[in-house]
């Protein structure tokens, strides 16, 4: 009988080094294996494999490691669950892998001494400690929030009947069931596709706020989003949605134009929290809490787990968090997917929050949306689920792809090419360049429509911010969107390519880096100069005269121009990852997929499409790209919901001191994408 690799070779690392010049894991998979066989010299082999494949998956966006081979081997790439598997067949037998991590010191266990140990086993599912205590401190806050539901005062129902006008009683309003179950406790997750209505819903949950407050010019509410951009368009919505109710019965009630005005800027939630330079850490937490009443964050998808974990932290017990965003859409590049797992809990209320949904609203819900066994944070959760604005074929392609049906996507992107959508098979990256200058047939979305505008500009003055904007503007009606940013349809080399084209038609004049009309993305938080990952800028010329250049980003009302010689954490954009898109919508989009497929899921594609506003072009090198990829859902390993359900069956409310909920073991950084 032949032995496994592992049993034949002097240890793990040499393997796991390997694994690492075949490019099957990271420099940083294999460090943690290291480093933790330093910390733990008696370590056995599977217990250092185990801390390279845990580092692995957390670089995936895995807040643990699930010690079950078949789960293991979903997550990995098809040539590591083989090496995997081969190096050690005993992995079939979970009970033993377990035991084996219990047997090291270097891990902690919830029965054992705590000793700052890096790693922690919990039943089936190992953690690096830092992600451990934000899955607990996470869930802990959740169960805090939706443990009971509050008094929901009779005047609400008058002023829903005003907010929601019915017109069709037999049509179930989800917006206005949404309302209601808001004022019925401290958390609220509010969640729908494009169009929906999730920010036009939370205009009027704002307006009823204000209308139920005693002392309304007391009530204090913030505005937050992930990135810069989201965070812009978030207040722009509110303050849109707030405006149309002006000439409403209730614009007469209540004054809209003093209501916008109180309605604070929308900020990041790295700038709300207070993030501190070249540090996790925040000035707001714990100790010291956001001073709010009512915290709204728009996007709440591209949240990750650390970050959720830092703001449910901030806000105090006796405030309201909304949290808006799209479940289908994309998790965060970072590890954690906290939206997706409350909203796996999803569309089942219990009698008395029907009877109070019933009070509130005069709704009665169907008998398929009540369940006496629906858990406590199921109440708090409302899906939007009639689209008002995205419509037509690009809609029923997300819709499709959402379904996980490839060949209903197949059949609705064969329909042929309309200048709504036009599907370019068997496509290259060359596809790219023309459609990216002069756009497609009945759809003039293009680069050539924001690099015309920057001919236009001004002197110095009101005229010169306006014309800012509309260069701003005009860039969003175009952009392509790709899947990976290494390769030939990659970012970098697709951002390369359209720069050398646009140059080549003079409409662009490249001197170097820097340049005028060079569109930027920022990749990396920097509070100092007030920009954020994910902030979008065009680089201008403070006037014509004037040799120097600067970039320009939106912010609300407001432009902030910063020099470009302080900007370094910045790439050009002209194509950016789908992942970095997440809060955007462009006019025309473009997205681009590799013949391999490579990183090419359900929820990359449908972020994607969801991305266009008004047309979209989808080129692919491979049409079996797009169809393999609606069959392969996302699924982060995660252990929120169980940690909600454990501390949810206690006696007592969960105390204020729970073990690993102090912030302290060694962590990692992430890796971005």
């Amino acid at each position: 009988m032949s032995r496994s690799p592992l049993q034949r070779s002097p240890g793990i690392i040499p393997l796991l080094e390997q694994w690492h010049s075949q490019g099957w894991i990271r420099s940083l998979d294999l460090a943690f294996a290291r480093f933790l066989g330093t910390l733990c010299p008696e370590a056995q082999p599977l217990v250092l494999l185990s801390a390279a494949l845990l580092a692995h998956v957390e670089g995936q966006g895995h807040s643990c490691l699930y010690l079950e081979l078949g789960t293991l081997e979903r997550v990995l790439t098809a040539e590591l669950a083989r090496a995997v598997q081969e190096a050690l067949p005993s992995l079939r037998d979970s009970q033993a892998w377990i035991q084996s991590l219990r047997d090291c010191p270097a891990i902690y266990q919830e029965d054992g001494a705590d000793l700052g140990q890096p790693l922690v086993l919990s039943g089936d599912r190992l953690y690096l400690r830092r992600y451990w205590q934000f899955e607990r401190r996470v869930a802990w806050h959740v169960v805090q929030r939706t443990q009971g539901l509050e008094h929901v005062p009779k005047a609400a129902r008058d002023w829903l009947n005003q907010l929601f006008p019915a017109v069709n009683p037999l049509n179930l309003d989800w917006q206005k069931v949404a309302c209601a179950v808001a004022l019925t406790g401290k958390l609220t997750v509010i969640t729908g596709g494009p169009g929906t209505g999730k920010t036009y819903t939370v205009a009027r949950l704002i307006a009823l706020l204000f209308a139920l407050e005693k002392d309304p010019e007391r009530l204090r509410i913030a505005l937050a989003a992930p990135t810069g951009k989201a965070a812009t368009r978030l207040k722009q919505s509110l303050d849109q949605a707030l405006q149309s109710l002006a000439g409403t019965s209730l614009g007469t009630a209540l004054s809209m134009p003093e209501l916008i005005q109180r309605l604070p800027s929308a900020r990041t939630l790295h700038a709300l929290l207070g993030a501190r330079p070249h540090t996790r850490q925040f000035r707001y937490d714990a100790a010291h809490p956001l001073d709010v009443d009512v915290l709204i964050v728009d996007e709440a998808s591209m949240v990750h787990l650390e970050m959720m974990a830092a703001l449910f932290d901030a806000v105090p017990a006796s405030a309201r968090i909304i949290l808006l965003g799209d479940k289908d859409q994309l998790s965060s590049v970072e590890a954690g997917a906290v939206l997706g797992d409350l909203c796996r809990e999803i569309g089942r209320y219990r009698p008395e929050t029907a009877q109070i949904i019933q009070a509130a609203t005069g709704i009665h819900l169907p008998e398929k949306y009540v369940d006496s066994q629906a858990s406590s944070l199921a109440q708090h959760i409302v899906a939007l689920q009639k689209s008002r604005r995205f419509g037509g074929r690009i809609a029923r392609i997300a819709r499709a792809v959402n379904a996980g049906s490839p060949a209903s996507v197949g059949k609705r992107l064969c329909w042929g090419n309309y200048p709504e959508v036009c599907w370019i098979e068997w496509g290259s990256p060359e596809s790219i360049l023309p459609i990216a200058l002069q756009g497609r047939t009945g759809v003039p979305g293009s680069y050539a429509g924001y690099l015309h505008q920057l001919q236009e500009q001004p002197d110095v003055g009101e005229a010169y911010d306006h014309w800012v904007r509309s260069v701003l503007d005009a860039l969003d009606q175009f952009r392509v969107l790709c899947a990976v940013r290494e390769g030939p349809w990659g970012v970098q080399s697709v951002n390369q390519e359209v720069e050398k084209y646009l140059s080549a038609a003079g409409l662009i004049t490249v001197n170097g880096e820097w340049y005028v009309g060079r569109p930027v993305l920022v990749t990396r938080n920097d509070p100092d100069l007030g920009i954020f990952n994910g902030d979008i800028g065009v680089t201008l010329k403070p006037s014509p005269r004037s040799s120097s250049l600067r970039v320009y980003f939106a912010r609300g009302e407001s432009l902030r121009a910063i020099s470009v010689s302080r900007l370094t954490a910045v790439e050009t954009a002209y194509a950016m990852t789908i992942h970095k898109s997440q809060g955007s919508e462009f006019g025309h989009t473009l997205i681009a997929l590799p013949a391999d497929g490579a990183g090419v899921t359900r929820e990359l594609i449908y972020t994607g499409i969801t991305r266009a506003k008004t047309a979209l072009t989808l080129i692919t090198e491979r049409p079996e790209a797009i169809l393999q990829g609606v069959e392969r859902k996302t699924q982060r390993n995660s252990g929120v919901l169980d940690w909600i359900e454990q501390f949810g069956k206690t006696s007592k409310r969960p105390g204020s001191r729970i073990p690993g909920m102090e912030v302290s073991g060694i962590g990692m950084e992430e890796e971005g994408g």
